[in-house]
């Protein structure tokens, strides 16, 4: 009785926290499409980075208070299209793709398409209860943290010289214009198919922990944290790449099976069609 009467006091605001924690990650979208229009890639990647970390924080802050609303489901997703789909697509087009003429800006087009079907779909499978353990496509956070983290990688190789001699080749490839282009391309098509593919993808919701021992998970932490330490900008990278072909590679050996998501189009309670 104490905790519903806790809840009556506080009443809207509630409901209010996960939505401002939402719009942090709209005002970093936005900020990064900001900095990409000024040139200034090193911010614009940083920024969608901090988008992420709030697009995970406004979920679970509002599963803590039980304050989870279809308003907030609608907000999050426009908000993610603006800071995953938009901001990256931008990022990619001024850091690279925009001397490939026409082709770049296609690209990134697509990059942006790819990320709002993917969205809808989410949205479509949460509503009838089919989004509750791997994801359907590569999420679209993790496809702009791909993009961010490359770039992040290229302007810290940029702006110094790195003191591992085992990364000196990794530096001089990233520093080559024509790479970066052909990576943008290539990654940006890539990455844009991923998203709209019927390819499994793990979510952290499914990871099975409990067999490993606590202190043994706390030294694998402590290793992986020393790991990122010594280069941030290129195990980020990876760690997000990584993640990005996990998905086509676990179907190709045979450990997933295509999702079918043809319900999506199929008429609600109503009888309206859910596409319309």
């Amino acid at each position: 009785m104490k905790s519903i009467e806790t809840r009556r006091r506080l009443g809207g605001a509630i409901y209010i926290l996960p939505n401002l924690i939402t719009t942090g990650n709209l005002f970093f979208g936005f900020f990064s499409i900001v900095k990409s229009l000024q040139g200034d890639f090193a911010w614009a990647s940083v920024a969608i980075l901090l988008a992420a970390i709030f697009d995970v924080l406004d979920g679970r802050v509002a599963r803590m208070t039980k304050s989870t609303s279809e308003f907030g489901v609608q907000y999050d997703s426009l908000c993610d299209l603006m800071s995953f789909g938009l901001a990256p697509a931008l990022l990619m087009y001024q850091a690279g793709l925009h001397d490939a003429g026409r082709l770049g800006w296609i690209i990134c087009f697509m990059f942006l398409a790819a990320g709002a079907l993917r969205l809808a779909r989410f949205n479509v499978q949460s509503s009838i209860g089919k989004a509750s353990g791997d994801f359907t496509g590569l999420p679209i956070p993790m496809a702009a943290a791909v993009v961010a983290c490359f770039v992040a990688l290229w302007q810290d190789f940029e702006k110094s010289t790195n003191e591992y001699q085992i990364l000196y080749w990794i530096e001089n490839v990233f520093k080559n214009p024509e790479f970066r282009l052909w990576f943008f391309a290539i990654t940006g098509f890539l990455l844009a198919v991923a998203m709209v593919a019927n390819v499994s993808y793990r979510s952290h919701k499914t990871l099975k922990i409990t067999g490993i021992k606590p202190f043994r998970l706390l030294v694998l932490g402590v290793l992986i944290v020393a790991l990122i330490a010594i280069q941030p900008q290129l195990f980020g990278f990876l760690i997000f790449f990584g993640y990005a072909m996990s998905g086509p590679i676990e179907w190709l050996f045979g450990w997933t099976k295509l999702v079918d998501d043809d319900d999506i189009f199929e008429a609600d309670a109503a009888g309206n069609n859910i596409d319309s």
